[in-house]
Parts: C-alpha cells; structure tokens; sequence
C-alpha cells in the first residue's frame, strides 16, 4: 500500500490533474478521488505536492498586502488590542455605503471570533451596527446577553434604534436582551434623573457595570459635522452650537467628547440616557467600527480618552489615521 501511495504521489501527471481539477474546476477533494480513482487523503498529498513544486502558486494582491502591514504598524503606534482594516474591492472604493459595509462585516466576524458564554455585550444604535447585525451567523449560538448602551432616538428609522438591535442580535446569539425602553435625550434633566430611578433603567444601568465587550460605530462633529445625530435632525440647531462651543470632536452612544477623549459637560449630558463614559472606559473590550477618512481626527481624539481596544476601519481611514498619528510620535 505504501509503494502504491508513493507512486501516485511521484506522478507529476497525475500531481496536475488533481490540482488543475482542485484549483481551476472547484472541483471538491472527494469527487477528485472517485475521478483519479484514488484515496482522499492522496489528493490532499498530491495537492501538497503542487505546491511544493510551484505548479500552484498563491498570489496576494499587493494592496491586501499592505492592509496587514498597516494594521500592525496602527496597533503599534496606537496601543490598541487589535486593527483590522476591511479590504475594499476596487468597484467599491467610491461608495461610502458599501464601504460602511465592508467594514461591518468584518465587525460582525471579529465579534463572532471573540464572543464566550457568559459573556455581557453592550450595544449601541446606527447604521454600521444594523449592517453588522445583519452579516452575523444565526447558526453560531451562546449563552449571552445583549444590553442597549443608550436610550431610543425620536425620528430615527426604528431598525437602527438600538434596542431593535439588541433585539436582532440576541436573537441572532440565542441570548437574552435588556433594553431601554425610553428616550436617549430627555426634555429636561429633572425628568432623567426621575427616569434613572425607575426599576427598569436601573437595572439596565446595572447591567452596565458587568459588560465584557462593547460595539458602537462613532459620531464625527470637527473638523465637519457628520454625526448621524445632525443628520436625522435629532439635534437642535441651538443643540449643536453648543456643542461647537464646546469644541466637541465626535459622540459616542450621545456622550459627547473633546479632543482629549473626555466627555464634554453642556446642558445635554444631564438629560442623556445612556452609559457614562467612566463607566464605559473600564469595560475591557471596546470595539469601534468607523469609515471615512473625515474621521481620523475624532478617533485620534477617542484613542487620546482610552475609548477604544479594537478599531475595525477602512483603507482611507486608516491611512488617514496613520499620518495623524505619526505628526503626534
């Protein structure tokens, strides 16, 4: 049997038709052996061979390429846990949605890789997490549980609203969802402080102090206003000059913070119903899912807060990124 397996996998002729038939055919391993009249595990040796003797040769295109340098480099300059940069096909590299998705996508597979029993995962609202939901295996199930990191948007498309996420997500993992069930940003901060003692909230806030990972996409407000919040009119525009003058770079899950990663205090962080950021900085796995180049200047600021473990991000972005950092080393 030994002599037989050894001439089978001497045989260059027969070391081309597996490979051809493997490589050019997408023909699987196993119809390969009934064709070759030969074993399974001999074709896997036989395409071993191949490409040992450089009959088969694996190319990477050099922009791949240098999204996993840049990663490293990032992780580096940065101190993050991990950067992943979600590769961009060429026909896409000029839609900012598609883009949006590439990155949620592979938002969506970090999060799968990561996630444990028992594990609490904080969600928050938008279009880069509903894209992210939709892209995750149902047939992965654990025994988690999803909470929202922030109240519900008036206005806001209700499949983006975070507890309709939480929603989808535990449904997706099979685990069990607390949600808000109220407004992100009350009319005046009486009534939030009167909202945070009910049973309900408070028991979501609890949930807040045991969160293991969290997922959030990130507002822009400098150097442009891009923030999902000015874009649904959610804001006021008296709203948003105050935020100006306060000299905000971006939001997360309505916390609004300056170029150094601190929360800024204005009139609207006693009416928000949401995670506070010390609370948020000590969970231990803050993952950020961002594109954009524009958005370099913000998550620069968020890294200077320690509001971010892993960024997932685009080329643009991550360029853009690279050289903020640099001009800071």
């Amino acid at each position: 049997m030994f002599a037989y397996r050894m001439v089978y996998e001497q045989s260059l002729n027969l070391i081309l038709k597996a490979a051809h038939l493997y490589y050019n055919c997408d023909v699987p391993q196993v119809e390969i052996a009934q064709r070759l009249g030969i074993s399974t595990p001999t074709v896997s040796r036989l395409l071993k061979k191949a490409r040992e003797k450089q009959i088969v040769r694996f190319c990477i295109q050099d922009s791949y390429i240098e999204c996993i340098k840049m990663e490293k480099e990032l992780k580096r300059l940065l101190g993050l846990d991990e950067v992943i940069i979600a590769p961009i096909n060429e026909d896409n590299r000029n839609d900012p949605e598609k883009i949006k998705m590439s990155v949620a996508l592979e938002a969506a597979r970090y999060v799968q890789r990561i996630i444990r029993e028992e594990d609490i995962i904080g969600v928050a609202w938008g279009r880069t997490m509903y894209y992210l939901i939709h892209f995750l295996n149902p047939s992965q199930k654990t025994n988690s549980n999803f909470v929202t990191l922030n109240g519900n948007l008036a206005g806001l498309n209700v499949e983006l609203d975070a507890h309709s996420l939480v929603d989808r997500i535990a449904m997706a993992f099979g685990g069990t969802r607390h949600s808000l069930f109220c407004e992100a940003l009350q009319r005046d901060k009486e009534t939030a402080a009167c909202l945070k003692k009910k049973r309900t909230v408070r028991d979501v806030y609890e949930q807040y102090n045991h969160i293991t990972i969290s997922i959030s996409g990130i507002g822009s407000l400098y150097p442009r206003l891009d923030s999902p919040l000015a874009q649904i009119q959610y804001l006021s525009k008296e709203e948003l000059e105050i935020l100006r003058q306060a000299n905000v770079y971006g939001d997360l899950m309505l916390r609004f913070f300056d170029y150094e990663g601190n929360e800024c205090k204005t009139p609207l962080s006693d009416r928000t119903i949401a995670i506070d950021f010390e609370t948020y900085r000590k969970i231990p796995t803050k993952i950020i899912a961002a594109s954009g180049a524009f958005k370099s200047e913000t998550l620069f600021a968020a890294l200077k807060g320690r509001l971010i473990d892993v960024l997932i991000i685009d080329k643009a972005l991550a360029n853009a990124l690279y050289s903020r950092a640099l001009q800071s080393a």
